[in-house]
């Protein structure tokens, strides 16, 4: 990930990535059991949306590494969550295994860039 033409949090290949994984959370929990809708919807659809709040947030808190590593460390447990919930919604057959499958490894994906983003923390830091 690179610097050049980042504007805003938005711009960031992580927070798109993690935006779109939302909202296909959101789009397939609709099938999800009624029963499920205190529990297992609610978790799933709040972890994986937090990935996306937590990275708007450690974005405008730049000024401070300690803080934006602390916030991109938010998102990171935030994603591992996510990752629980969709073993969950496959092992009670929520989901179909392939779709778990894409999902938990775009999860993996986006928690790569989450580290990189933490190891490489002091050049995104406002001076």
């Amino acid at each position: 990930m690179n610097k050049d033409g980042i504007k805003t949090h938005k711009d960031l290949d992580v927070y798109q990535m993690a935006f779109d994984a939302a909202m296909e959370i959101f789009e397939l929990s609709k099938k999800f059991p009624v029963e499920e809708r205190y529990s297992l919807t609610d978790q799933i659809r709040r972890s994986s949306r937090s990935v996306c709040a937590n990275l708007a947030e450690s974005w405008r808190k730049r000024r401070y590494q300690g803080a934006f590593i602390a916030k991109l460390s938010d998102a990171e447990a935030e994603a591992a969550e996510t990752q629980t919930w969709i073993q969950f919604a496959v092992n009670c057959r929520y989901l179909d295994t392939d779709t778990g499958s894409k999902l938990y490894s775009t999860y993996n994906s986006i928690l790569g860039m989450l580290v990189n983003l933490i190891h490489n923390s002091a050049k995104w830091v406002i001076q």
